[in-house]
């Protein structure tokens, strides 16, 4: 008895001690160096990044060795991020719907190449156009449905844009179109149908697609550019592109699953990860324009965007909801991966240094989505304008414009800049933003157009009548110039 007694002891001090080096990070691929590097810069970007919440997971060899959150939940309550912190995925919604759905495929139930208004026994919110007839679940996984990403709010149909397949363009509308399609089919409503195939499967016990009564306990709220509080946003009805509510553990396991492949047949798995579309280099969202030049390694697979490079091929996604961001790479190759989410507006402005730290490699897909870096020269100026004053800014933004082209602002820059102010209300200095952007692009009729709106806001009529009538002399076509001149001047 004694010996069995030392023994039971024995390999409960193996267990005990195994898990402690999971958690201090002495796994294969992944040192302790590296985790305490995470866990001293990821503070300092969430600063520099004005980003109150970040909660991070870590993957290597297909197994979960690493998870974490940092700071606050709520930025006014102080209430910290925990590993109970539940975050919206949104758009990392999509891949793990599109799991289910190619679960459902090889259970016989779904076909990807047959019209899914075939399944659904109508034309959905389309109306009488014959593309329709070309939209399948293939096209809506990858992306080449011809849909808008989101319909205008009036709109009483859903337009297609271009023909289905002709070339890919984001749309978050067609994985609505299946998701009607798919409680069609399975019977059931979004939640059940993804608690079947996937939360419970996956012991992803802290994910769901609606609203409930424990989500306001432990979500973490959206926060502005500026880290302040912006809402908690109580979604209630399900969303298979965007209303998913997980933890970075919870998504880790899904990333595994796809990782090896658990859940899907091989062919399937494959079909997932090979490019199906190649996307434009230059557009994230390409609906009303030919496609300008055709990216030789950011492809879109079923439901995930694919990276090939030299280094082989990863699956990643992208969320932003606006005041949340979330993002998640993960190696074919390798077996590693990275999920994380932030409850701030800026909180893909630190990617980079992330995915260096944590699993390192190319990944032009953070080019091609083209987040401000939170080190960036707007970023800079904006930071400098609230913590000193607009004169001592704008001077030292000039000084920094002598060093290089790449200190100058944009256009477009300048302009984000200047309604950044004006959404804290700081009227007059969104003013000298936008007169300077005036100065540097004084043929630019949106540069006019901005001044004018800001000069509007702060109650200068008469010259935001002068500066409208600049920017519409300098496109005719500025519908919002003509408007604004009629209402100022009564006629």
């Amino acid at each position: 008895m004694r010996k069995l007694y030392i023994l039971i002891t024995i390999f409960a001090l193996c267990i005990s001690i195994s898990a402690q080096k999971r958690l201090s990070g002495n796994t294969p691929g992944l040192s302790k160096a590296s985790i305490q590097r995470l866990e001293k810069d990821i503070p300092k970007f969430m600063k520099g990044a004005d980003l109150p919440g970040f909660s991070i997971a870590l993957i290597r060899d297909g197994k979960l060795v690493w998870t974490k959150g940092f700071g606050l939940r709520n930025a006014e309550t102080q209430e910290s991020i925990t590993e109970k912190t539940i975050f919206e995925a949104a758009s990392l919604s999509k891949p793990v719907f599109a799991y289910a759905v190619l679960k459902l495929a090889d259970e016989g139930k779904i076909d990807l190449d047959v019209p899914l208004n075939k399944y659904l026994g109508n034309n959905y919110e389309v109306g009488a156009d014959e593309r329709l007839n070309k939209i399948t679940a293939r096209r809506v996984l990858s992306h080449t449905t011809g849909f808008p990403n989101w319909r205008n709010r009036d709109a009483t149909t859903l337009p297609i844009l271009f023909t289905p397949g002709e070339r890919f363009s984001y749309s978050g509308e067609g994985f609505e179109y299946l998701r009607k399609v798919i409680e069609h089919i399975a019977k059931k409503p979004l939640e059940d149908f993804m608690k079947k195939m996937v939360f419970l499967p996956l012991k992803m016990n802290s994910s769901t697609y609606v609203w409930n009564a424990r989500s306001k306990e432990v979500k973490a709220n959206r926060h502005d550019s500026f880290g302040k509080l912006a809402g908690l946003d109580e979604d209630i009805e399900p969303n298979a592109a965007a209303s998913l509510l997980t933890t970075p553990e919870d998504y880790a396991r899904f990333l595994i699953a796809v990782l090896d492949g658990n859940g899907m047949k091989r062919q399937t798995r494959r079909a997932m990860l090979t490019p199906q579309v190649m996307v434009d280099e230059k557009c994230t969202n390409c609906t009303n324009r030919p496609v300008e030049k055709v990216s030789k390694e950011i492809g879109w697979g079923l439901g995930v965007g694919l990276e090939t490079t030299t280094e082989g091929t990863s699956f990643w996604h992208w969320g932003d909801n606006g005041n949340i961001k979330a993002y998640f790479t993960a190696s074919d190759k390798t077996k590693n991966g990275v999920v994380f989410f932030a409850n701030g507006k800026n909180g893909l402005s630190f990617s980079d240094e992330i995915i260096a730290a944590s699993i390192g490699g190319s990944h032009p897909a953070l080019n091609w989505l083209g987040y401000e870096r939170f080190d960036s020269p707007s970023r800079i100026l904006l930071k400098e304008i609230i913590d000193k004053d607009i004169d001592t800014a704008l001077k030292n933004y000039q000084e920094r414009r002598k060093e290089g082209t790449e200190q100058a602002l944009s256009e477009s820059q300048m302009n984000r800049l200047g309604y950044n102010l004006m959404s804290i209300k700081r009227l007059d200095d969104a003013i000298r933003i936008f007169e300077l952007n005036t100065n540097d692009f004084p043929s630019s009729a949106n540069t006019w157009d901005s001044l004018a709106e800001a000069n509007l806001n702060k109650g200068n009529k008469d010259v935001a009548i002068k500066h409208y009538e600049k920017s519409l002399l300098l496109n005719p076509a500025n519908k919002n110039a003509e408007q604004k001149i009629k209402e100022l001047k009564g006629n």
